[in-house]
């Protein structure tokens, strides 16, 4: 199914245009990604201008070669370097902009921007009015609105056409990829499957993983398992892939690739399967037929946004389907829930912690699974 990338005019006349512009994002990977429709919207409204983002130093890579940018500056989370590093920025740019409704973002635009722009907290928390007057250009997010679309509404505030698209990274050579799956990689049929979220809660178990490589490998066709550079999930795959320890075409990728590589590795895939993720986001975003386990987060602001989707609507998922597919993105959830009308609970598991599990997730079916990989071709 193709869907046809809209972009929205604006509702609000633009500012003037800005010689040098700041994105101030300073979140997760996946945010940052998501992010990048706002910054696709701003270079696209202002070719000239030079257009900087501003993360987090463990983001920073999923925005490797990204084009719309002119650079790229990573923030430790915390410490002295913050100083450092904000000191020679005040009021460097034209235009700063806060892609979140934190202090910290909006403070951060304000001393770096002449002119700023930012997401507001709603009505009912504190902070709202001194960052309305803090702000120049405002825009407030809706409950029930996809991450991207509230990324774009900062577009709006601007008075410049929305342009949906998301910009995954690129790396400047493919050089470990070839090492790590040989030469002519790209011309094999293969899957690539990325089973370990960041937290429990958001995972599926070790069985129902080996169940679906199994069936991969039944279809004929290799097995990528990527994973993050930590010990804990180099661990959980290496496990994970014990059973195929004789299978040559089952390859454990994990901590060998940066996200860049990823991106290349995606595009020539038959399917991604993974969770709730900034890597299944990735392969939303690169085109690939992806299949995403989601499970108590709310697909409504969290679903992968498939290739192409416009963003006229509040977001493009329903907050409760067994299964729901549009454009590349097949999204699952479960069935079975602990606790009555539970799914999704939007809660962290079962449990109600990071590390808890979620029966919603883990009862999931491998056939389910793999029906929707099916489906995919």
């Amino acid at each position: 199914m193709s869907l046809p990338a809209a972009v929205r005019p604006a509702a609000r006349p633009a500012v003037a245009p800005p010689r040098r512009v700041l994105v101030v994002c300073l979140r997760r990977i996946g945010d940052v990604l998501l992010a990048t429709a706002l910054i696709r919207s701003l270079k696209t409204a202002w070719p000239q201008a030079q257009i900087e983002a501003l993360v987090f130093a463990e983001t920073a890579a999923v925005l490797a070669g990204n084009p719309d940018l002119a650079r790229v500056m990573a923030l430790p989370a915390r410490g002295p370097e913050w100083r450092r590093t904000l000191l020679p920025l005040f009021r460097a740019y034209d235009l700063a902009i806060a892609t979140q409704t934190s202090d910290r973002a909006h403070g951060v635009a304000r001393w770096c921007g002449r002119r700023t722009a930012g997401l507001l907290p709603p009505s009912n928390e504190p902070g709202r009015t001194w960052k309305r007057l803090l702000i120049g250009r405002t825009a407030t997010p809706e409950a029930a609105q996809h991450a991207v679309v509230r990324y774009l509404a900062l577009a709006d505030a601007l008075g410049i056409p929305r342009v949906p698209v998301l910009v995954p990274p690129r790396p400047a050579l493919l050089d470990r990829l070839d090492a790590a799956l040989g030469s002519g990689w790209d011309a094999r049929r293969y899957a690539v499957v990325h089973p370990m979220a960041m937290f429990r809660y958001k995972g599926w178990t070790q069985a129902g993983w080996r169940a679906l490589i199994a069936g991969l490998r039944a279809r004929d066709l290799r097995v990528c398992v990527t994973g993050g550079p930590a010990a804990a999930e180099r661990a959980f795959v290496a496990e994970l892939l014990s059973p195929f320890a004789a299978d040559a075409d089952v390859i454990d990728l994990a901590g060998r690739l940066s996200l860049a590589e990823l991106t290349p590795l995606l595009e020539a895939a038959q399917v991604f399967i993974g969770p709730d993720t900034s890597v299944t986001h990735l392969a939303a975003a690169c085109g690939t037929p992806t299949v995403a386990l989601f499970g108590p987060s709310d697909p409504v602001v969290w679903g992968p946004w498939p290739q192409g989707c416009a963003s006229d609507a509040a977001s493009p998922w329903q907050r409760t389907a067994a299964r729901q597919s549009l454009g590349n993105v097949t999204l699952l959830q479960g069935t079975a829930g602990r606790y009555p009308d539970c799914i999704p609970c939007l809660q962290e598991g079962c449990e109600r912690r990071l590390d808890s599990g979620s029966d919603c997730l883990d009862a999931l079916p491998p056939a389910r699974v793999l029906a929707a990989v099916h489906a995919h071709g």
